[in-house]
């Protein structure tokens, strides 16, 4: 059974088997909408395995991509994906109006700039990530290639993690967004909630964004995180947990 998981989900469960047996609840935090400002660039001097969001084909994109690298930080793109409120988009975008080619083509260019990048998520993609054949194109080039997508969660009606599944894509959810108010007691209040949310069900994955309020804000609130016996992992890391419990699971059925 175990030649039937994604190569991705193979190799991360090799690399991290005792997850199996992890009893600390663990959080993957990953910082979005890189690229555009240079003071985007605090955001890697957040201490702990923060992962990292990169918009593709801006100003400071590749640049920051490099230094998350070197840090050893996970990076994932960060793919502009069509809103019902027809926002601009930004270079890289996906569309409703694009057919499978123009999928591929806009991805792989995405990923011949930030090639070591995991895989993606999407920034914006109210309306794209309801739709199914946009979505399956998307999966299919990610499938292809052992990437990764994590649904960000922009509507609660989103297909694309339930297509990432049916074409075996390794793929998580946003459970909770910290700082869609720029306020210090608002972030704190997050923080709070993703706390009990860790507590409860054990593995959890929280986006924010490099504004300099929330960098300030997560300097003072991620200790909080090991006093409550809390571990902050990269995304990939709790990826291989669920690869973990999908092999126990595929061995309690053999």
């Amino acid at each position: 059974m175990l030649r039937l998981l994604p190569k991705f989900l193979l190799t991360l469960s090799l690399l991290f088997p005792t997850l199996l047996y992890a009893q600390t609840a663990q959080v993957a935090i990953i910082i979005d909408d890189i690229g555009y400002r240079k003071s985007d660039a605090q955001a890697l001097y957040l201490p702990g395995n923060i992962s990292y969001a990169i918009l593709p084909h801006t100003p400071y994109g590749k640049k920051l991509a490099l230094k998350a690298q070197a840090k050893n930080k996970d990076v994932i793109l960060h793919i502009p994906m069509e809103a019902k409120n027809g926002k601009k988009l930004g270079p890289g975008a996906l569309t409703s109006t694009m057919n499978e080619n123009g999928i591929r083509e806009s991805l792989t260019n995405a990923f011949n700039e930030i090639p070591f990048a995991l895989g993606i998520n999407n920034h914006m993609g109210s309306k794209l990530t309801e739709l199914y054949q946009p979505m399956a194109w998307t999966m299919q080039f990610l499938r292809e290639r052992n990437l990764v997508f994590i649904d960000s969660v922009t509507t609660s009606a989103s297909k694309a993690e339930q297509v990432a599944i049916s074409f075996g894509v390794p793929s998580l959810h946003r459970h909770i967004f910290l700082d869609n108010k720029l306020e210090h007691n608002y972030i704190r209040r997050q923080f709070k909630q993703l706390i009990r949310d860790a507590k409860r069900y054990q593995t959890v994955v929280a986006i924010a964004h490099p504004h300099p309020e929330t960098i300030s804000a997560l300097r003072q609130f991620l200790p909080l995180l090991k006093k409550n016996n809390i571990e902050l992992v990269p995304i990939s890391k709790l990826l291989s947990h669920k690869a973990a419990m999908l092999n126990q699971q595929l061995n309690a059925e053999d």
